[in-house]
């Protein structure tokens, strides 16, 4: 069981953290990632962080504005959100899969755990 917090209604510009919680089941040996989707659109990667080694990857749209992270101990992930954009307007979702590696850490069909998400809106 995954379950997000930590969205909201935001102005353009703003910071958001979003967090994710795994009860019930450890992380280790999880790759975890934030998804998100738009009303119409198709579900988007956003971030990932690896099973082992801890490596990041980013969508190009967020690259520099947004931040992955992960506390093996509280067994939580955190996506930082930085300069948001009216065009950020989603539902978030967090995501892990056990078999999830390098050339697969973007597509969605690759993890086996869903969150139910957390809505972040951005808008003046």
């Amino acid at each position: 069981q995954l379950v997000e917090s930590g969205g909201g209604l935001v102005q353009p510009g703003a910071s958001l953290r979003l967090s994710c919680g795994a009860s019930g089941r450890t992380l280790n040996g999880y790759a975890t990632a934030w998804f998100r989707q738009a009303p119409g659109k198709e579900r988007e990667f956003v971030a990932g962080y690896s099973r082992t080694g801890g490596f990041t990857y980013y969508g190009d749209s967020v690259k520099g504005r947004f931040s992955i992270s992960r506390d093996n101990g509280k067994n939580t992930v955190f996506l930082q959100m930085n300069s948001l954009k009216p065009e950020d307007t989603a539902v978030y979702y967090c995501a892990a899969g056990r078999g999830v590696i390098t050339s697969s850490i973007r597509s969605h069909h690759a993890y086996d755990f869903w969150g139910q998400g957390t809505q972040v809106t951005v808008s003046a």
